[in-house]
């Protein structure tokens, strides 16, 4: 965003001698941003240098009433379904024409929300225009991948592309911002909203949250293809207990700043310019009464002057959390931690002038606040076009849309197991079974789709992309089960269909609503009867490949020994059976790597690469050391796991130095690791080249490995690429347990694994003096 102050994470060394004593000789700390002296409520970004609209936003506050001010903090929602003027919307309209309403989500359409927006500008005094929000999140019309598939594509293009298509597509529709990207790294695949976000790591999120918001936000959020993006949740969301949504997060310091906030501070160095508070607690404090993360992180050490939003009714839920005894004092809580806009509830401007004429908060305060939200306003060119172009709504995907969904789902997807060669079957097959309940379905959009998109604009099936893409061949479809309940009566007609065919694929998964928000499961294995199909087909004797529809990991290790091939399609979207095709009969090489890993059972979780090594590491000879009984260690399928219908051979690591200065790099130096990778076999195809790292020994624990670089390659049979990473400061050092947070380089070494998941055993060692 215009006028945004980007500063970096490190800053001269330097530290006290308990920090000295501590952390040992030798040690470096980088330190963040000093924190600086000021109000407590939220007021103000320290150091902001004077922005394009600064003048003008001033000019505007001082011909503002309190209660206009107050107006501009609060976000209303529209119904779907009905029009101005109509039931559910007049609240808002009278608002509007108040001039105390900011924003509006969930309105689309450019003659609803022109209509809307006429209201607010020439009817109310000041003529301010509205803010219309949206939750774009993985497509408008054209449904991409759900972001947890783009992930799993190892290239940030995909998400640029998709939100390219979203934002094109929203803005023709008068939808000025989304609610999107979100960047919660979880642990947790019981928890529904992993299918929003991008996995279990922040480094792959980081880049995948920077990638959304350019693709979103462009150079310019004036232009008429853009719209504003969000990053949420902050923070720590995706650490809620048990999965459950909306849940507690406990977090120390140090693992809130190396896991979880690493993809935030990437989205505000891409300029995001508005972020979303989430659901959960931090440290026993809910985020949206946190000044810790809203204040002192996000608008003082960041120096973010975007606007802070709440989630729906967050601000009133501080009730509920047991933070605040009533609305009044749920909104001061929530304005002191640095809360701009209130979505849905209303108790900022329904006991703002009260709290100000109290001096329970400063009207400096709610000045900063408005002039954010105003900030944003002019930067998307809404006071100077308030209105959209009624004539160049687009009303439906374009076949580039569509193409570009297409390449994006078969770009993700993640080729398991691949036995004997099972796949990719060639197009002169005569005879195909499909079998399954998502083998005829249009239930392969994901979470988080419009409902008017899902209902015009349905998945394209496997069925039916099967039949094209052999149009030659003989292909009978039997449902075998359904998605969800036991009935087992069809299974015999799905193996007289597998029986009688050449290959099978069997097509199973999870409905999408059994992920996304408030959608958490404790039992993550396929549901109802559908491994009792994959069991009875394996019986057959006959080639079966088995296809993944779902939005998590799923806990797959009852079945996985019979299958000989398992491609993870996720929710694909619009073109999600075209694309399947396209992978199945190989078409597209399969390159896509896990985000997350896949666990053996629900017991085993949290199970996850990154994590801390114990005292007593795993010994399978040795009982008392960290593991079940009943268990194999590690997870069924590790993050960045991915098979290739080609194979590769990558060499051995190298280093440009193998030792290297601590001040060095905390002055911008940098190591060079390459690694030469080769296609070895008879076809072309893409590799995930990935880099981690791992210190032997620092001054707190650290993850067994860290991702710290990735490169997607096409490689023809044959040939080859030296793929280059570069590290720095910020991949070799880490955050400690300090109050408020340091990040600390240390001298010692540190092994780095270059290979193609998360287990490999290419390494070399480096050394920090």
């Amino acid at each position: 965003m215009s006028g945004l102050k980007r500063r970096s994470l490190l800053a001269a060394a330097g530290g006290t001698a308990t920090t000295a004593g501590l952390l040992g000789a030798g040690a470096i700390p980088a330190r963040g941003l000093p924190r600086t002296a000021g109000s407590t409520d939220g007021a103000g970004v320290p150091g902001r240098p004077p922005g394009p609209y600064d003048g003008t936003v001033r000019a505007l506050l001082a011909r503002m009433t309190l209660e206009e001010k107050l107006g501009q903090l609060q976000q209303l929602p529209w119904e779907y379904n009905t029009g101005p003027g109509g039931p559910g919307t007049k609240e808002v309209e009278q608002a509007a024409r108040q001039g105390r309403l900011g924003s509006v989500l969930n309105i689309f359409g450019a003659r609803a929300s022109n209509a809307l927006q006429k209201i607010a500008v020439e009817e109310s005094r000041l003529g301010i225009p509205l803010l219309f929000g949206l939750d774009v999140i993985h497509g408008f019309w054209t449904t991409f991948p759900i972001p947890l598939a783009q992930a799993a594509s190892f290239d940030p293009q995909v998400a640029v592309r998709d939100a390219e298509v979203s934002a094109k597509e929203a803005r023709s529709h008068g939808v000025h911002w989304t609610f999107a990207p979100m960047m919660d790294v979880t642990h947790e695949p019981r928890w529904g909203r992993i299918a929003e976000g991008n996995g279990e790591d922040p480094y792959l999120t980081a880049a995948f949250a920077a990638a959304k918001v350019r693709g979103y936000q462009g150079s310019g959020l004036s232009a008429t293809d853009r719209i504003a993006a969000c990053a949420k949740h902050f923070v720590a969301y995706g650490g809620a207990e048990g999965g459950r949504d909306y849940n507690t997060v406990d977090v120390s310091e140090a693992r809130l700043r190396n896991l979880y906030l690493p993809p935030f501070k990437a989205a505000l160095d891409a300029g995001v310019a508005t972020v979303m508070a989430s659901f959960n607690t931090v440290g026993g404090v809910p985020a949206h009464a946190n000044t810790h993360t809203l204040t002192d992180i996000l608008k003082r050490e960041w120096s973010f002057d975007g606007m802070v939003v709440s989630d729906w009714n967050g601000v009133e839920e501080l009730i509920p959390h047991g933070v605040a005894e009533d609305g009044a004092q749920a909104a001061r809580r929530a304005l002191h931690a640095g809360v701009d806009m209130e979505m849905t509830s209303t108790t900022m401007v329904t006991y703002g002038k009260r709290l100000v004429r109290e001096g329970k908060i400063s009207e400096q305060r709610v000045d900063d606040a408005v002039s954010r939200i105003l900030r944003l306003k002019f930067a998307l060119g809404l006071f100077a076009h308030p209105y959209v172009d009624e004539g160049g709504e687009i009303g439906a995907p374009t076949p580039d849309a569509r193409a570009a969904a297409r390449t994006a789902a078969a770009r993700s997807m993640v080729l398991l197991k691949n036995d004997k060669g099972v796949l990719p079957v060639g197009r002169s097959v005569g005879s195909i079974a499909v079998v399954g309940p998502f083998g005829d379905s249009g239930d392969l959009l994901g979470t988080w789709v419009m409902p008017p998109a899902a209902q015009k604009f349905p998945a394209v099936t496997v069925l039916d992309a099967v039949r094209k893409a052999v149009p030659g061949g003989a292909v009978r479809y039997e449902r075998g089960v359904a998605a969800q309940g036991d009935d087992t009566g069809g299974i015999p007609a799905a193996v007289a269909a597998a029986r009688s065919a050449e290959v099978t694929f069997v097509v199973v998964g999870e409905p999408a609503a059994l992920s996304g928000e408030a959608a958490a499961r404790s039992d993550i294995g396929l549901p109802g009867a559908q491994e009792k199909l994959i069991e009875a087909i394996a019986r057959t004797g006959k080639p079966f490949a088995v296809v993944l529809v779902n939005g998590r990991p799923l806990t797959i290790g009852g079945w996985l020994g019979s299958a000989p091939a398992v491609l993870e399609a996720w929710h694909p979207g619009i073109e999600a059976g075209n694309a399947i095709a396209d992978v199945l009969f190989g078409r597209v090489d399969p390159g896509g790597k896990l985000p997350v890993s896949f666990p053996r059972t629900a017991g085993q979780i949290p199970i996850h690469y990154n994590h801390e090594n114990t005292g007593r590491p795993y010994d399978p000879d040795d009982k008392f050391t960290s593991k079940y009984l009943d268990l194999p260690d590690g997870p069924q399928f590790p993050f960045g796991h991915g098979l290739s219908y080609t194979t590769f051979h990558m060499g051995a690591p190298s280093l440009s130095t193998d030792r290297i200065a601590v001040s060095a790099l905390r002055e911008g130096d940098t190591v060079e690791v390459s690694v030469t990778v080769v296609n070895t076999g008879s076809r072309q195809g893409d590799e995930v080249v990935q880099l981690y790292v791992h210190d032997r020994a620092a001054a707190i624990a650290q993850p067994v490995r860290r991702l710290r670089g990735f490169r997607r390659v096409t490689l023809a049979p044959g040939s080859s690429r030296t793929v280059r990473f570069r590290l720095g400061a910020e991949d070799l050092g880490f955050w400690t347990h300090a109050p408020q947070g340091e990040f600390l380089l240390e001298p010692g070494a540190i092994d780095l694994y270059v290979g193609n998941n998360s287990a490999t055993e290419g390494t070399c060692t480096l050394s920090l003096t």
